[in-house]
């Protein structure tokens, strides 16, 4: 069973910076298939980063620029540098896993205030 483990979200002042993490167990760790997402209150999850073909980087494009993903596979995770926050990036972040069935994180809560 593939478990998702996301950490690192908090209470940041707009302009600031957090780093998510993502654990993963359960499976060999590819970082490929793996993305991150997000739900802001009243508002479906959305696609926030993850990787294409070749493994390159694929970004929403209202946090191009600001974000980054990365993994580390000798630690089986996956991280999501957030920088320049804005207020509008307040949501909570998910860790998914992008295989059949595919598989999500519990969530990490991000506020981000003016």
């Amino acid at each position: 069973q593939v478990q998702l483990v996301e950490s690192g979200g908090g209470l940041v002042q707009a302009g600031g910076s957090l780093r998510l993490s993502c654990s993963v167990s359960g499976t060999i760790f590819s970082i490929n298939v793996m993305a991150w997402f997000r739900q802001a209150p009243g508002k479906q999850r959305e696609f926030v980063a993850g990787f294409g073909s070749g493994g390159r980087t694929i970004y929403a494009e209202s946090v191009k620029g600001r974000f980054t993903i990365f993994g580390d596979n000798g630690k089986n995770k996956v991280y999501l540098q957030m920088n320049s926050l804005k207020v509008e990036d307040t949501a909570v972040y998910y860790c998914h896993h992008q295989t059949w069935p595919d598989y999500w994180g519990q969530g990490t809560q991000v506020t981000v205030s003016s």
